[in-house]
Formats: structure tokens, C-alpha cells, sequence
């Protein structure tokens, strides 16, 4: 292609802020690893990392998920400092409505761009990834056949049921029964056939609608109290799955709608940890049975309960979660201070 004109731009002024990314997909859902461009957080654990992000830097969050730079759907990664000495590093994740305490589908794009990252010096066989998260410590792995990557999973912290059979009441759709179950963040599941939402791409405004109504009205019944960590006790997301509207091959389908409407188009690993959960409470799924679940563009994430566990004298598993991810892109974002919608905007 012959270089225009434009080729040649340069950025002149040196207070403009620039901003280093490399994006990634995983099944679909977007992740903004930012490489550079944010001060080092103040604070010893991922939580108290959070709190100075929130206080010092949202602006930042905002201007890089937002549009003009991001758009309502758009997901993000902060790399910071490890929290425990034997960790790789530590991760802050950033969306639409502010900062999740886990989140699976970025630990799966993570893991996959930290051996061309030279994160450390990754062999032949499984190498173990550990990165701390406000949820936790996570032990991902990357598998490899010479220098070719054959699989990324990793094990995620205790998931447990929160309440079962909880009736909510709707406008046009009277009572429902929901499930709550924790996988790293709190989801109310809706088994999407009883209600009869087709859980396919032509119909994601119904489902966001949805969505955001059964959230809105669970936050009004039910508080989920994580037994360690009050920062945790809040309701996520909503998780409308079908066993029915299925590809063949795989257990179920899942449409996850978090934060401020956010469709993940991926299966969702915090969401797929906590449905293991429930499968295993429930009696319908035992410990090293895989399981796949697909998301509503029909990306698959596999999910096993590797181990039952006891976490704060609650019955709980230690899920694995498999999924594949890709590299979309390295960007550099620049901040112009003059700009008057630097920090950006958002329509949901």
C-alpha cells in the first residue's frame, strides 16, 4: 500500500499520556491487557490494589473502556505487582461498571500471552502460571509441544452453592426461581427454558433486558455474604442457561449479563465454576468429570470439578476451566488533556 500523507503523524506534544495495550479475545470476549501508562499501585493485596485504582486512576478505566477507545461491552487487565511472594504477577480487571474480583475468560488470555511475554522461561510439558487476583491466588497452566501451545486451564478458587430455589418476582414474566452459586464472583442462574428466552445472538436486547431486571430485583431480595471478605458480598451477574438450545457435544449453553448489562460473549469461567458448583451440589456431576459449555456464539469452555474441598466449613470444589484465546491487536492510546471527553462516554 503506498504511505499517504497521514502516515507521517507524529504526536507532538509530550503531556499527551500514552497508554500501551495488547487486546486479545478469548470465545469472543475482548480483553485490554494494559501494558503501560498507570503509576504503580499503592497497597499490599490485590483488594487494597483495587481501592487505589478505583481512587486515583478510574478515570483511566473509564477512558480505556469507554468509547471513543472501548465501547459498553468492552473488558479490561491491569498487570500489577504480586501480592505473594511466589506469585507471577497480579491483575486488576476493569469493565463497564468498575473492577470484577475474578474473571476466568481473562486468566485463559493471560495465560496464553505470557510465554510470548517471556513472563518467565517456559519449558517443554505444563508450566504453572500463579497470579494473584482480589478473589484470590489462581494457578493457571500452559501446556506445550516444543514452542506450539496446546492448552491453556486453570484451577480456580473454592466455588461453592450461595442459595437454592430462590423465587423472584418479575413484571410480565411473574415468579421465577433462581440459583445462586459463587465461582470467584456471586451469579444468580435462571434455567433460560423455563421462561422461554432463546439464548441466541438475534435476541441479546431481550436478554440484556432481562438480565439487568432479575439483577436489579435479586439485589433487592438476597445479599450474598462471602464468608471471608466483605468487598466480595455482591451479585455479579445473571446466568440464563439451557441444556436444550445446545450444540451437539456439549452440556449446556450460558449468557452471562454482568456488570452495568454486559453480554460476555464468552462462556463466562467465573460463571461455567460456579454452574460446576452446582452440578456437583446437586448430584448431577462428579469430581473429574469434564463437562463442556458453550456461550451464546457457540465458543466452548471445559470445566471439571478437579477436587471437593471444605472453604470456611462450606462444601466447595476446586474447579478447572479450559478455553482458548487469541491475540486482536497492540495498541498505543493517547490522552490528549485537552480533549474534553478524555475520560469517555459510554450508551447502554
Amino acid at each position: 500500500m503506498t504511505p499517504t500523507l497521514f502516515s507521517h503523524w507524529q504526536q507532538p506534544h509530550s503531556e499527551w499520556l500514552h497508554i500501551h495495550t495488547l487486546d486479545m479475545h478469548t470465545g469472543g470476549e475482548p480483553l485490554r491487557i494494559i501494558l503501560d501508562g498507570f503509576e504503580q499501585l499503592k497497597g499490599h493485596t490485590m483488594l487494597e490494589k483495587r481501592a487505589d485504582c478505583l481512587a486515583r486512576f478510574d478515570d483511566l478505566r473509564t477512558a480505556l473502556m469507554f468509547e471513543p477507545r472501548g465501547h459498553a461491552d468492552m473488558y479490561g487487565a491491569v498487570i500489577t505487582s504480586p501480592e505473594r511472594v511466589t506469585s507471577h504477577f497480579g491483575v486488576l480487571f476493569l469493565h463497564n461498571e468498575g473492577y470484577s474480583t475474578m474473571c476466568g475468560h481473562a486468566i485463559i488470555a493471560l495465560a496464553t500471552a505470557a510465554k510470548d511475554c517471556a513472563v518467565f522461561e517456559f519449558k517443554q510439558g505444563i508450566n504453572e502460571l500463579r497470579i494473584d487476583t482480589p478473589a484470590g491466588l489462581i494457578k493457571a497452566y500452559v501446556a506445550l509441544n516444543g514452542e506450539q501451545l496446546e492448552q491453556v486451564y486453570f484451577d480456580n478458587v473454592a466455588s461453592y452453592v450461595e442459595k437454592l430455589g430462590l423465587s423472584i418476582e418479575l413484571p410480565m414474566f411473574g415468579t421465577l426461581e433462581c440459583d445462586i452459586a459463587f465461582g470467584g464472583a456471586y451469579y444468580a442462574f435462571v434455567d433460560a427454558d423455563t421462561i422461554d428466552l432463546h439464548l441466541t445472538p438475534s435476541n441479546h436486547e431481550q436478554i440484556i433486558s432481562l438480565g439487568k431486571a432479575i439483577k436489579q430485583q435479586v439485589n433487592c431480595q438476597y445479599q450474598p455474604t462471602h464468608p471471608v471478605d466483605s468487598e466480595l458480598s455482591f451479585l455479579y451477574g445473571v446466568i440464563f442457561y439451557s441444556n436444550s438450545q445446545i450444540t451437539q457435544g456439549v452440556f449446556s449453553r450460558h449468557v452471562c449479563i454482568f456488570a452495568q448489562g454486559e453480554l460476555d460473549r464468552s462462556p463466562t469461567g467465573t460463571g461455567v465454576s460456579a454452574r460446576a458448583a452446582l452440578e456437583y451440589a446437586k448430584g448431577r456431576l462428579s469430581v473429574h468429570q469434564r463437562i463442556g459449555i458453550e456461550s451464546i456464539l457457540g465458543s466452548v469452555f471445559t470445566v471439571e470439578v478437579n477436587q471437593s474441598c471444605q472453604f470456611e466449613s462450606i462444601p466447595s470444589i476446586i474447579p478447572r476451566v479450559s478455553g482458548s484465546a487469541h491475540v486482536t491487536g497492540k495498541h498505543t492510546f493517547l490522552i490528549d488533556p485537552r480533549d474534553p471527553l478524555k475520560q469517555g462516554f459510554i450508551f447502554r
